[in-house]
Formats: C-alpha cells, sequence, structure tokens
C-alpha cells in the first residue's frame, strides 16, 4: 500500500498516507547532537559485532528501570533495527519442522521470519470484541508436540493493544507446563502507552530463562532510520545470536550506537510530548471515525495505530468497487478516498485494516473527511 500510495503520488494525486509504521516527529535534539559529537570524536572504526559495552552497560540499566528486569550485559545483543535482532533469534532456535505460535492480529515479519527459520506457524485467533487478546484456554489448545516458539508483541502493531501483568500471568501459567517454548516478547512500543504500565513477562520468574525480550529506539524516540534494535535473553541465546550476526552484519552503525547511550541514559520523560500528542490525535481519530457507520471501534490502549473491524462493508459494491475483502477495502480508501490505509489480512486479521495516526491533526481530520464522503 505504501508503494502504491508513493505511486499516485508521483502520478499527481493528494494522497494522504496514514500506512506506515513510524512517528512523523523528528528525532529529539539531545540525541542528534550526541550523534555530531560521535561524528566529532572520530567514531568511525567497526564495533563490535553484539555493540558497544558502554551501550549494552546503557542498556542493561534501562531495562533494570524502566522494565525491572536484570540482564547483564554479556545476556545483550544490539543489532540493526529490532527487526534484526527478531531475525537473529528464528535463526538460532528453530529448526525444520518445528512450529510457531501467533497470537493474531501479529506484525507480518513474524510469521515471515518464522518460514526463514525453516518453521511452520500457526495463528491464535482473537476479535476486537476481547479487545485483540488471546485467551489462555486458546493458547493451551494452540500448543502442540511441535510448538517451539511464541511471539508476543504488546503494545501490538497493529491492534496497539497493550497485554496486562494479570493478562501475562495468565497466559504464563499456561505455558510453565510447556518448557520447552521459548517465547519472544516484542516491546518495541513500550513507551508509547495510555494509562496501561508497560509490563515484561520476563519479570514472571518461571518464565525468565525463557524469554527473549526485544526492543530498539525506533518508535519511541522516533528513530526508525538509525536502525538500533537490541535483546535480554538467556547468556547462551545471546552468544549464538552473536555468532549468527556476526556472518551477516557484524556490528551495527558506530554513530548510531554513540547517539543510543544518550537516548536510553536520558529519562524517559524527555520523549512524554510526543506520547501525549499521540494520545490525542488517537482521541480524535476515535471520535471522527466513530461517526461512520460500518466502523466497528475498540480503544488501543498503547502504541499509534487504530485497528477498526470493516466487516460490515464486505460483501458490498461501492463506487463500483467489488469490497470482497479488507484489502479491497484498502483499495477503495486509496483510489476514491486518496487515504493510504493497510489491510489486515496479513496481520492475521482479515476483517480489520489498520490506520496510522502518526500524522498532523489536519491531515488526519482531511483524511477521515475523505473516508467519510466516500462511505456515505
Amino acid at each position: 500500500m505504501a508503494a502504491k500510495a508513493r505511486e499516485l503520488k508521483t502520478a499527481g494525486k493528494d494522497i494522504i498516507s496514514l500506512s506506515l509504521g513510524e512517528p512523523d516527529f523528528n528525532t529529539p535534539d539531545y540525541i542528534k547532537d550526541a550523534a555530531i559529537q560521535a561524528i566529532n570524536d572520530n567514531y568511525n572504526s567497526y564495533s563490535p559485532v553484539d555493540g558497544y559495552a558502554d551501550l549494552k552497560e546503557a542498556i542493561s540499566l534501562k531495562f533494570k528501570r524502566d522494565n525491572n528486569l536484570d540482564y547483564k550485559p554479556s545476556q545483550i545483543v544490539v543489532s540493526t533495527g529490532a527487526k534484526q535482532s527478531l531475525a537473529n533469534i528464528t535463526q538460532v532456535l528453530l529448526n525444520p519442522g518445528d512450529e510457531v505460535l501467533l497470537p493474531a492480529p501479529y506484525w507480518v515479519s513474524y510469521s515471515a521470519l518464522g518460514i526463514l527459520g525453516g518453521a511452520t506457524f500457526k495463528e491464535i485467533p482473537s476479535t476486537i470484541e476481547n479487545d485483540f487478546k488471546i485467551t489462555p484456554e486458546q493458547l493451551e489448545e494452540a500448543i502442540s508436540p511441535k510448538t517451539k516458539l511464541i511471539f508476543f508483541n504488546s503494545p501490538n502493531n497493529p491492534s496497539g493493544t497493550v497485554y496486562t501483568e494479570e493478562d501475562y500471568r495468565a497466559l504464563a501459567a499456561v505455558l510453565e507446563k510447556y518448557p520447552d517454548i521459548y517465547i519472544v516478547s516484542d516491546e518495541i512500543y513500550e513507551h508509547i502507552n495510555y494509562g496501561t504500565p508497560n509490563f515484561s513477562i520476563a519479570c514472571i520468574p518461571s518464565m525468565y530463562d525463557r524469554t527473549i525480550t526485544v526492543n530498539g529506539l525506533a518508535k519511541a524516540f522516533a528513530m526508525t532510520g538509525w536502525r538500533i534494535g537490541y535483546i535480554g535473553a538467556p547468556e547462551w541465546i545471546a552468544k549464538a545470536c552473536t555468532k549468527m550476526q556476526g556472518q551477516i552484519t557484524s556490528g551495527t552503525n558506530c554513530i548510531a550506537q554513540r547517539a543510543a547511550i544518550t537516548a536510553l541514559s536520558e529519562p524517559v520523560s524527555r520523549i512524554d510530548y510526543m506520547v501525549v500528542e499521540f494520545e490525542k490525535r488517537r482521541n480524535m481519530m476515535l471520535e471522527l471515525l466513530g461517526e461512520i457507520e460500518g466502523f466497528k471501534l475498540n480503544v488501543p490502549k498503547g502504541a499509534f495505530y487504530i485497528f477498526p473491524d470493516v466487516s460490515a462493508f464486505l460483501g458490498k459494491t461501492i463506487k463500483g468497487h467489488a469490497i470482497n475483502t479488507a484489502a479491497d477495502f484498502s483499495m477503495l480508501l486509496l483510489e476514491e478516498a486518496n487515504v493510504a490505509t493497510v489491510s489486515g489480512e496479513d496481520f492475521g486479521a482479515p476483517t480489520c485494516i489498520r490506520i496510522s495516526y502518526a500524522a498532523s491533526e489536519a491531515q488526519l481530520r482531511e483524511a477521515v473527511a475523505r473516508i467519510k464522503s466516500v462511505l456515505s
């Protein structure tokens, strides 16, 4: 959808893109200043494969401060974005015949990374009525002798759902019965939440030695292009990820790493202004979209997405477009309203679309007005 939107923009169409998972803020000046200082200090050589020692120390302190997790620097690996962190994990843990569980909706790369690791994947569905959360009973039913790995992502992309401590403890009670299953906890949106504190599943003692906690700087610090991700994991998994990464990219960009030390060491309150603005936009978008008949909404507690169920439009013909799938609906909005969204099909939610509100208030208001006009 992003590629199609760019194509239409190039052709002169006035496209409002609400399709990308990227903050629309600039990287904070104090982080940019640290990068400039690193350049002036001549950081220009290969960095250690698993990251600079002082960055790993800063990450260790961050885990303790923000997540109440004790990860030594030897348990931490810095990578070229959290996506590489996830790829490392699947490459070192999965073998042909293994199975990966994906609570749906899930970020699209989880299924692809599982396949690249030689595994198959099984979706565990959820609904908007249940706030897009799976239940312990569903988890129990999905587990098979082949299950090796499960992905959790909270706050969630694409739904904005936040799993609470109570939610995770109930799911952990099921996983405790299956000690050979590993957990990947993707917490990239941890700081973009609206009143529900982030809880890391690795804080549950029985889960700590089986969980790989994944994070990065892209979303909360508006640093998507800087490509800094990291994991906290059992030491043997961290060593295996370092070995894998050493044969693919080696160490992460040296300047970005130096800037990351500053980003993670400063008080989290320095990025609160972005979270406040995102929450304001979320509330506005829920109000505006709630005026469109047929959009079924919940209240996302984190990230910067709204994930409406649009099943009311499926099976209809609108402005000559046959709407049989959520992808058809997204294409209708792109071609008739000039608004780019993303179908929920590849997220494991075939009746939903993802709308990013990482855009200006004026753009968001205009986008919803266009959608409303087409659907009316």
